[in-house]
């Protein structure tokens, strides 16, 4: 028995289905499946999901917001783990994102790659601003020993290694370790935002 029709028989049918949407997107990606097919995935009449969900839309888009609350757990841990070292806790926090991508790629796909809207649901952008404002106090920790007129916007630095982070996500850390690439993710994303710190004059080690 599946783990969806396990939450489903406890009574727990919205969760059932999220369970069933983070499978199908996993193996066909966020368009690949109806909202039939979930339910069926979830042991369930193809009308039940509209108890809870207006359509497959607002059920990726919930997988998409626990994805979020699951992303900024891990970056904050990563982020204290770092500290009381700036450059180790940012490090840290970027390791992290490659880290969410690999161990949970159906919340990743639903939050990146599905094409949801972060201003269709208030708790999902809460979840969203909570998880990437780690990056941007990440950034800001590391850049706080510059004088003032000379730090770049800590969000314009944060989002810059989200973008980075992402493209080393899907060129690099999909499919078999080091088949378009002869170095490792983590490296690629150490070694790039090691060169994009030091141009900015952040580090000058």
């Amino acid at each position: 028995m599946s783990e969806a029709r396990k939450s489903y028989h406890h009574g727990n049918l919205r969760q059932a289905l999220v369970e069933a949407t983070l499978k199908l997107i996993t193996e066909r990606g966020p368009q690949g499946f109806t909202l039939a097919e979930a339910a069926r995935q979830a042991g369930v009449s193809a009308a039940a999901p509209y108890r809870h969900f207006k359509g497959r839309d607002e059920l990726i888009a919930e997988v998409a917001r626990q994805g979020y609350l699951l992303f900024g757990d891990l970056l904050e841990h990563a982020y204290n783990e770092g500290k009381p070292t700036p450059l180790a806790a940012f490090s840290k926090v970027g390791r992290a994102y490659l880290a969410f991508a690999k161990r949970h790629p159906g919340h990743y796909i639903a939050m990146f790659e599905s094409g949801v809207s972060l201003t269709g649901s208030t708790e999902l952008a809460h979840a969203s601003a909570r998880a990437m404002g780690v990056m941007t106090r990440a950034a800001e920790s590391l850049m706080a020993h510059l004088p003032a007129s000379q730090r770049p916007p800590a969000v314009m630095v944060s989002h810059h290694i989200w973008a980075m982070s992402h493209g080393v996500v899907e060129l690099f850390a999909r499919g078999t370790p080091g088949g378009r690439a002869p170095f490792s993710p983590e490296d690629l994303l150490e070694s790039g935002t090691g060169i994009y710190l030091r141009g900015l004059g952040i580090i000058t080690d």
